[in-house]
């Protein structure tokens, strides 16, 4: 067989490899710059993983045709829109983040609606009727919400676990590196949420994924030694505030 013969053949199989390179990440980016076209194509292949994770959060089958499922693809539309590469997460697991969050408001929104519903005057067929159903109906949204509570703050934990590992730190490592003493504690809180609240040093710590030390020595009054030693809490700390694990900062902030 000739080299060109060889070359031919070779070449589909190539072509088909370089296409299979191409990353949801790369996509994303290509919508960014512009491609429509592209846009659609991405909300109609990945319809199935926004229906997975809808029914998820719903803990029962949404098909298309369930409100649920439109705010499952707007949420999918709007990743779209905010995704950053380097902010610590696939597109894949932020888009699943916030599908999850724009699903659980939707439910919550529509509980509240159907409460207010629910205490129009009516007439009742019995005396205190009205009164009991709308107790049995606050305790059932009561627990239906510490219920999503729960899913939330598993999912975050989750995610926040994966994102860790961008930093090569566990929870096993956070936990040796944890400041014993309550003030040392305190103190790398507080320079992780100066980090986290100022967009050039929170870049910084995403992209490379190390501490913008020498800024952050301009801005607080303890050692280089002090940062360095709690280097992986204080990064740990800040990835809550960056990443916007709302559950999650309950357990880092005073209640």
């Amino acid at each position: 067989m000739t080299s060109m013969n060889m070359n031919l053949l070779m070449k589909p199989n190539f072509n088909k490899a370089v296409k299979k390179n191409v990353t949801i990440e790369d996509k994303v980016k290509r919508i960014a710059r512009g491609d429509e076209e592209l846009r659609n194509e991405l909300l109609e292949d990945y319809q199935p993983f926004i229906k997975k994770v809808t029914s998820k959060v719903c803990n029962q089958y949404i098909d298309q045709s369930r409100d649920e499922y439109s705010i499952g693809l707007t949420a999918f539309n709007e990743a779209i829109n905010q995704y950053q590469e380097g902010q610590g997460s696939r597109f894949l697991t932020f888009a699943d983040m916030v599908i999850r969050r724009r699903v659980i408001d939707f439910i919550r929104k529509e509980a509240r609606q159907n409460r207010y519903v629910f205490l129009e005057p009516e007439e009742t067929d019995e005396e205190g009727r009205l009164e009991d159903s709308y107790a049995e109906q606050q305790a059932a949204i009561h627990h239906y919400d510490q219920q999503l509570q729960v899913e939330n703050r598993v999912y975050e934990i989750e995610e926040y676990q994966e994102l860790l590992k961008d930093y090569s730190i566990t929870f096993k490592v956070l936990s040796k590196n944890c400041p014993k003493h309550i003030d040392a504690r305190e103190n790398a809180k507080k320079i992780a949420q100066l980090l986290a609240e100022d967009e050039k040093l929170a870049s910084y710590l995403v992209e490379k994924k190390q501490l913008p030390i020498k800024d952050l020595l301009n801005m607080v009054s303890c050692s280089r030694k002090t940062i360095e030693r709690n280097r992986k809490y204080i990064i740990a700390i800040a990835l809550i505030y960056i990443g916007g694990y709302t559950s999650l900062r309950s357990y880092i902030e005073p209640s």
